[in-house]
């Protein structure tokens, strides 16, 4: 058991045993297991049970029922041992609390990975009382969602919640022992259905294996092990390993030669969609994207539920490079997700990639994301090498709108001091260099001749005059997509009448949110913002800012009004 686990999922363990030796049981199953997660009274867990309207007794009324008592003979704690399954879900559960942002197990993910592994006494009688894997994982979310809107109330900062749409990813089954080793040139067969894996063959948990074609590349775990296709059917593929190494189950899958039919947008991505949606959700990121259809599906699956949300390409296939013109026309923001476009594709060619997609997501005024091993270093070290800073440092530069850490924050040993890390890297770019600022030179097409040309002479202006902010009225974020897009060195508020507004445009670079909803004339709104900027620090007496607006109907329509404003 190598799952490492804080001090109340121990307490569930121990009590398991506890609960096994007063049975006399000298295997501890899942069962055991079910009674020290409910025992070990997590508020998580008890919080669960009460809104799935479940009683917490008699679910220990049943276990006890359904529980093998064998002949009393004595049996102590250091006698009992856990069963092949209960070992399994410990590993499930430290999945769990990773893909949870957790470097440590608890009584909560000991619960998700008990109901993952769908088999055993405990699942059985936890699905009598309606009790899913699905339904669970959907509290745990709601309730993330929930403590992230509390605190950027509590520290009145929008704060952006983006949802990541998993796409079809393919990963390895079981394997025999937990491990394989994989021999260069020796041949392994892949299958689909469910089988322990060995080294000889290993399954997948995608149906795929008909759009495999001879000789193309199979590259597993990030690219570590690859293999080359011998023959192919509809039932199994079999391979040449081409690079071998240690395999370790449910490891990602790439295809990056294959034609592959399946959708972008799964079942379970649907699933996740709706759930989103429905608990407001501010951006959704669509995995592996291949063409601006899946962006389209995936905008009237949102439409058809009643919601605007606005849509995230994140780009990690080769087809996404050959359509990311229309890809970016249809979408409202894109990711450059490195981890698995760098094994799809060759890997001195991800640079070049990152920077044309930058620069034409900066043109197209939409915000664009740089992911995946950021700061990798600083999983297992409190500070970033200089590789690491100048790749961040390059991101800002080229015009990247926000840089996303990965297992850094999420596994990592130093979440915090790798985000302050980050932080620095940032704002020591922004501070010092011109070469980010100014972007209104570069040659942009203007679908709204009006509204955008005085957006960007608002921005020349405030360059000439070195104007302190740009205050801009929206109701819709349009303008400060813009605003934005044009890299002012002014600080960019927007001030909008939807409060979620303000979250939605945290992720897009410089833009600060002001909600305000008063009914009055113009004048005095903007006197009143004015004092707002004032009393938050963000003006000073006898600062220059401009202000733009629409008129008259300043919250409906296109931007048609600017004014240079002195504080007094």
């Amino acid at each position: 058991m190598n799952a490492q686990l804080n001090n109340k999922g121990q307490k569930a363990l121990d009590i398991a045993k506890q609960e096994a030796c007063a049975l006399s049981n000298k295997y501890a199953g899942t069962e055991h297991l079910l009674l020290g997660i409910i025992s070990a009274k997590e508020p998580t867990i008890n919080n669960i049970f009460k809104k799935l309207n479940i009683s917490v007794d008699d679910v220990k009324k049943v276990i006890y029922e359904n529980v093998y008592q064998s002949a009393r003979v004595p049996v102590t704690e250091q006698n009992v041992t856990f069963t092949p399954r209960v070992r399994k879900i410990l590993s499930l559960a430290q999945d769990c609390a990773e893909k949870l942002g957790r470097k440590t197990v608890g009584v909560e993910h000991l619960f998700l990975g008990l109901l993952y592994e769908h088999n055993g006494v405990a699942v059985n009688i936890l699905k009598s009382f309606g009790v899913s894997f699905r339904r669970v994982r959907k509290e745990f979310h709601k309730q993330i969602i929930k403590n992230v809107r509390k605190i950027s109330k509590e520290l009145q900062t929008p704060i952006c919640i983006l949802q990541d749409l998993q796409g079809p990813k393919i990963r390895i089954g079981e394997i025999l022992n937990d491990f394989i080793e994989l021999k260069d040139n020796e041949e392994l067969k892949i299958v689909s259905k469910n089988v322990v894996g060995d080294s000889s063959v290993i399954s997948i948990d995608n149906d795929i294996l008909y759009d495999i074609k001879s000789n193309e590349r199979i590259l597993i775990d990030d690219g570590k092990i690859e293999l080359r296709v011998i023959s192919s059917s509809n039932n199994e593929v079999l391979t040449k390993i081409i690079r071998g190494g240690i395999l370790l189950p449910r490891k990602g899958v790439n295809l990056p030669e294959s034609n592959i039919s399946v959708s972008s947008i799964t079942e379970k991505d649907i699933e996740d969609l709706y759930f989103g949606l429905d608990n407001d959700v501010d951006w959704i990121a669509l995995s592996f994207v291949r063409s601006e259809k899946d962006i389209e599906l995936l905008r009237k699956m949102i439409r058809e539920r009643g919601k605007e949300t606005r849509i995230i390409a994140k780009i990690e296939k080769p087809q996404a490079i050959i359509n990311i013109d229309k890809i970016i026309e249809v979408s409202d923001g894109l990711m450059v997700a490195r981890g698995d476009l760098g094994v799809e594709m060759p890997m001195e060619s991800i640079p070049i990639y990152q920077k044309k997609i930058v620069d034409k997501c900066n043109k197209a005024y939409k915000p664009v994301i740089i992911a995946t091993q950021m700061l990798e270093s600083m999983i297992e070290q409190k500070t970033p090498t200089r590789a690491e800073s100048n790749d961040v440092a390059n991101a800002v530069l080229d015009g990247a709108d926000a840089v996303m850490l990965s297992a850094e924050s999420a596994t990592g040993n130093y979440p915090i001091i790798a985000v302050k890390s980050m932080e620095k890297i940032i704002s020591s770019v922004e501070r010092s260099s011109s070469e980010l600022y100014y972007n209104f030179e570069k040659n942009k097409s203007l679908k709204d001749r009006v509204n955008e040309s005085l957006i960007t002479a608002a921005c020349r202006l405030a360059k000439q005059i070195n104007a302190k902010a740009i205050v801009s009225m929206t109701k819709s974020g349009f303008t400060a997509f813009r605003v934005s897009g044009n890299r002012p060195k002014a600080k960019i508020f927007i001030v909008t009448n939807d409060k979620n507004l303000g979250n939605i445009m945290n992720i897009v670079w410089g833009v600060r949110c002001i909600f305000y909803d008063k009914t009055e004339n113009i004048d005095l709104t903007f006197e009143n913002i004015e004092n707002i900027l004032v009393e938050n620090n963000h003006l000073k007496k006898d600062d220059e800012y401009i202000v733009t607006a629409s008129m008259p109907a300043h919250w409906e329509s296109h931007t048609n009004m600017m004014k240079v404003n002195i504080v007094s």
